[in-house]
């Protein structure tokens, strides 16, 4: 069995619980107190279930330079002996993501890492998760949540997308939210906006330059809006789709607040980039990797193509696939080398525990050599009607892999290629999948933003990428001896 597979049957198909919020009574601590042994103890109780969320905690020479910094800049919040109340983790995950949860848990993927442009912004960020923790942001969203039925609030909010409002709409939405997302979602505009200040004060205390929050949150508004339109899709999420909403419409606050510096302050351009010099960008092969409209994993010899006009996301636990057509997942579950049972089960876990979902039509095929059984549902869903489909094929007898699609009623048929598309994958295809690494480069004399994009390992949209990946402007160019980073194949 493959790490992937362990990760994914350890962790099941259930939503993770609301991580140290629900539950949590009484009156909010000040931004000035320190963390309590009950916020310590919660914290505690929920980061192997994050870590393992968001592929693990990374260990090494990156994972000791975040940890260093995260923990100088978790000092100047006030909040005790910070160095030894705060665990900074760097997460194996190719999202761009930072979060924290109460008890002094702060986390940031290193995808996020490799955006960054100096050690002032790597403090910026994991400076504002410090503030939300100072804050306690999570503990007064909790009891927000709490007044309003917090599963009530999210099956509400995810159904307005697609499926309408009723029970089994608001059980089938929140399976297209991984747990981490039910742990970390809505930060208010104004929590927002409060971490970040105290972000920049937490730098200025720390000798950093603070207009390092606004850099970094105006390249991550300029790495949203090139995914978006690669994606072809609206680059302005609604504010319950992201962890952090809207980092464009912050830049300008950020930077505003950022008291122009009078005397040295620390960026750490050098340091920074000789530290993170070959990081893993985009997806480990490990957790397979998604190649233009094509999902590979190395390891489980599997591959399938996601429909044209829709986007992939590749998770720790199932790979989403977006588009306007609906939305479908590929993941896995307990196998007992019955394809009937297994279907049946994936259904009725939708149902949940006050809703009877079972399959209206059952068919066994063959695809691409591969056992496979597909069964359907018509749901009625607040006045509007929707097709779930569970297509699950057999690649072993104690091993299967199913999708979960959701679409209008009558449009289900848009994920029929994706479903024709899944086989197995030979040892060369396998062996032929290389990780993207980031590699740090001197600009030599003659060298332009073209020349030098055109070593990015991407077929399409290098000088973009490039001009992104180093805060760089649609009119800035290179000199000699300038540092830059490029993202390289290697092993």
């Amino acid at each position: 069995m493959t790490r992937f597979t362990r990760r994914m049957l350890a962790i099941g198909a259930a939503p993770l619980a609301l991580a140290g919020c629900v539950g949590m009574g009484g009156p909010i601590p000040s931004a000035s107190t320190p963390i309590t042994q009950q916020e310590a103890q919660q914290g505690a109780e929920y980061h192997p279930q994050f870590l393992a969320e968001f592929g693990g905690a990374m260990s090494g020479p990156y994972a000791a330079y975040v940890e260093q910094v995260g923990k100088n800049i978790a000092v100047q919040s006030g909040l005790g002996n910070a160095r030894e109340s705060f665990t900074v983790s760097l997460l194996n995950s190719p999202i761009h993501n930072a979060f924290a949860v109460p008890g002094g848990y702060v986390y940031t993927t290193r995808q996020l890492v490799t955006l960054m442009n100096n050690e002032a912004e790597l403090a910026a960020v994991l400076g504002h998760e410090v503030g939300h923790v100072a804050a306690r942001h999570s503990q007064r969203r909790a009891q927000t949540a709490q007044r309003n039925s917090i599963l009530g609030v999210l099956g509400a909010i995810g159904s307005s997308v697609l499926l309408g409002d009723s029970g089994i709409a608001d059980t089938l939405s929140r399976t297209f939210l991984q747990g981490s997302q039910l742990l970390t979602l809505s930060y208010s505009r104004q929590q927002e906006l409060e971490a970040d200040t105290l972000g920049i004060s937490y730098l200025n205390r720390a000798g950093y330059d603070p207009r390092a929050m606004g850099t970094v949150l105006a390249s991550l508004a300029a790495q949203n809006a090139l995914d978006a339109r690669l994606q072809g899709r609206n680059a302005t999420a609604p504010e319950w789709a992201s962890t952090h909403p809207d980092p464009a419409s912050r830049v300008q606050a950020a930077l505003a607040k950022a008291t122009p510096p009078t005397g040295a302050t620390v960026t750490n351009r050098d340091t920074f980039l000789a530290r993170v010099d070959g990081l893993l960008y985009g997806d480990d092969p490990a957790q397979g990797v998604i190649e233009g409209s094509q999902f590979i994993h190395p390891e489980l010899r599997l591959s399938f193509t996601a429909p044209q006009g829709f986007f992939m996301v590749n998770g720790t636990r199932e790979v989403s696939i977006n588009g306007q057509g609906g939305q479908a997942k590929m993941t896995l579950a307990p196998y007992n080398g019955d394809l009937d049972t297994y279907v049946r089960q994936q259904f009725a876990a939708l149902g949940g525990e006050n809703a009877t979902l079972a399959p209206a039509r059952m068919q066994r095929t063959t695809v691409n050599g591969l056992p496979a059984l597909v069964g359907e549902a018509r749901v009625n869903s607040g006045g509007n009607q929707v097709d779930v489909v569970v297509f699950a094929y057999e690649f072993a007898r104690d091993r299967a892999y199913h999708f979960l699609a959701i679409a209008p009623a009558g449009r289900a048929g848009t994920f029929n290629p994706m479903f024709q598309s899944m086989r197995r994958i030979t040892s060369a295809e396998a062996g032929n999948v290389v990780p993207k690494k980031l590699q740090v480069v001197t600009v030599q004399r003659g060298d332009t933003v073209a020349s030098l994009a055109r070593r990015m390992a991407y077929p399409a949209a290098q000088e973009e990428r490039f001009r992104v990946l180093n805060a760089l402007g649609s009119r800035d160019q290179l000199v000699p001896g300038q540092k830059v980073k490029l993202v390289v194949r290697g092993r």
